[in-house]
């Protein structure tokens, strides 16, 4: 798994890949930090959670998200490098994994770059420490899982683009699930209501970012990280058996 980890590391870092998504996040998280000072200039001391400012991210960071993703399998396919990785002694257990955890790494050093704020922000004011805690760990959680389904995405297909796309489609459904499950239509039939409700990612963040950790969204994460990483090996499997 390691060969794999640190190969797929150096395509990120040895290239100006990841240190250019981690500059437009940190380009977006400073345009959302600005907005929300020049929102409350009236006070000379910020009391700072930092829960809108998470809340306005995960959209814009909707499409970061199939960026990183979108090169984890279909770049495979598309150089021809699919055939070597299927065809050496490294169970594909062990590459969707050191896939997931090179994603995954650079997803932390996108959000570590983050950290800046929180300091000036003491520095100048007060944060609300349990807020900040929380909204993270629920961003990560949050980030992870959308992670799993970018690359269980960009194994279907050879074509980085059409992953991105695609992801982005369905990252979205994700966000507004919630929005559907109220819909008026939808909302005639409670169960169904309850029941598409189940898959809504976006509420169980809010209770992050407002500082509590429930373990029912603890759960709710997890399971779904592991489902996609479940499925992505499944996917990858069919096609190291179908090679022979």
């Amino acid at each position: 798994m390691f060969p794999i980890y640190k190969k797929e590391l150096q395509s990120f870092f040895y290239t100006p890949f990841a240190y250019a998504i981690t500059a437009l996040f940190m380009l977006l998280f400073s345009y959302m930090f600005g907005n929300y000072i020049a929102d409350i200039e009236e006070s000379n001391t910020i009391i700072f959670s930092f829960t809108l400012i998470f809340y306005d991210i995960i959209f814009f960071f909707m499409f970061l998200i199939p960026i990183l993703t979108m090169r984890t399998f279909a770049d495979e396919r598309k150089f021809g490098t699919e055939v070597l990785l299927m065809s050496s002694p490294i169970s594909v257990f062990k590459i969707v994994m050191g896939k997931f955890l090179a994603n995954v790494t650079v997803f932390i050093f996108m959000i570590a770059g983050s950290a800046l704020f929180p300091i000036l922000t003491v520095l100048n004011g007060e944060i609300v420490v349990s807020q900040l805690i929380c909204a993270y760990i629920g961003f990560f959680f949050w980030g992870v899982m959308f992670i799993t389904l970018g690359m269980l995405i960009s194994s279907f297909t050879e074509n980085s683009i059409i992953a991105a796309i695609i992801g982005e489609l369905i990252m979205f459904v994700f966000l507004f699930i919630d929005d559907f499950s109220r819909s008026p239509f939808i909302a005639q039939y409670p169960k169904l209501q309850s029941v598409i409700y189940s898959f809504a990612a976006q509420p169980r963040f809010a209770y992050f970012s407002q500082g509590f950790i429930r373990l029912s969204d603890l759960v709710f994460f997890i399971s779904a990280i592991i489902v996609f990483l479940s499925w992505t090996y499944i996917s990858i499997e069919k096609r190291r058996w179908n090679r022979g």
